[in-house]
């Protein structure tokens, strides 16, 4: 009997852990998997973004640099109800020149972004192999694939996340746990603060094919699939969300040549 097109997409029964999920691109995710009909919990260590969501979620304060906490608050949910899909989100950005300061920018970004990401995906993993299926769905950048000139630790550690998510999807695949990154674009973000107002904002959105720069609807569909069984023989991927900035060497309005 085959299974009826709308529900491949169907997350009714299931139980998700977004990170970073208490606002931004997270929160985005976090609702459109909700209202594909999953059951989501979401993490932040932010306690006033944590307050602003609670109404509409379960929210668990979280540090993923904190290894125990980040086990305690798996071990829990899984124990109580199980854990289907695991949206890690959670991520900082920090100024890191080369040529200036020391090693902290670098070292907090390693532990948050791809560590953090490490340990979550382990803990997230046990029940899940247990269960004997699984997804787990980490969110890079597209500095996963560029370099930045301000920041080696936020690109090394974005581009860190598509090998974490390779081994992740060869190790578990097995297991029928699928492990996909997204690598979104430019979205108006905390991260990116005014950028989108001002000129590197428009020339952002002149090089994007789009012509603008990304919606947090724009996550939804790419979110609640890679969550879903329409993704089952999906693994190991990394998916760009970037309206095709990614694939574009020049300005929209550039004569071509």
């Amino acid at each position: 009997m085959t299974t009826p097109f709308t529900d491949l997409f169907s997350l009714h029964g299931k139980i998700a852990v977004v990170t970073g999920g208490n606002g931004g691109l997270g929160l985005a995710m976090a609702r459109a998997l909700r209202d594909a009909g999953a059951e989501v919990v979401v993490t932040g260590r932010d306690p006033k973004k944590n307050a602003a969501v609670s109404d509409d979620f379960e929210v668990r304060p979280l540090d993923v640099t904190d290894a125990a906490a980040v086990d305690r608050l798996f071990d829990g949910i899984s124990r109580d109800r199980g854990l289907d899909i695991l949206v890690n989100n959670a991520g900082i950005y920090l100024d890191d020149p080369v040529s200036e300061g020391d090693l902290s920018a670098w070292e907090q970004m390693v532990d948050v972004n791809l560590t953090g990401s490490l340990r979550c995906a382990r803990a997230a993993a046990r029940p899940m192999r247990e269960a004997g299926s699984g997804k787990i769905i980490n969110v890079g950048s597209v500095y996963s694939l560029f370099g930045h000139p301000r920041s080696a630790g936020y690109a090394a550690t974005k581009a860190g996340l598509i090998g974490l998510t390779r081994s992740l999807a060869a190790e578990l695949g097995g297991y029928g746990i699928q492990a996909n990154v997204i690598l979104p674009g430019w979205f108006p973000t905390d991260i990116n603060g005014d950028l989108p107002r001002m000129p590197r904002g428009e020339e952002i959105r002149r090089r994007t094919p789009a012509g603008r720069w990304g919606r947090d609807s724009d996550l939804s569909g790419i979110a609640v699939f890679l969550a879903s069984r329409a993704s089952d023989f999906v693994t190991g991927a990394a998916v760009p969300l970037d309206g095709g900035y990614m694939i574009s060497d020049r300005f929209l309005d550039a004569s071509p040549r």
